[in-house]
């Protein structure tokens, strides 16, 4: 029980990093960090794991015979 939440809990977490870095790609939005505290070390990670995420997505799709580029 408790690996299958985690587990739901990391994908959820995933899917929203994706959102956030299509957010970024398409608008040009960032959240604003200032300093440099560990917080915003696992943020910036966080986001960086979005944008690498979205980026195998892409790629997954743009090599799929069921998506097309217009």
């Amino acid at each position: 029980m408790f690996f299958g939440r985690l587990v739901h809990i990391s994908i959820d977490l995933a899917l929203v990093s994706m959102v956030l870095a299509g957010t970024r790609r398409s608008s040009g939005l960032t959240p604003r960090l200032d300093g440099n505290g560990v917080a915003n070390s696992a943020i910036r990670a966080y986001l960086d794991a979005g944008e690498r995420l979205l980026t195998f997505a892409e790629a997954s799709m743009s090599n799929s015979r069921f998506f097309k580029r217009t």
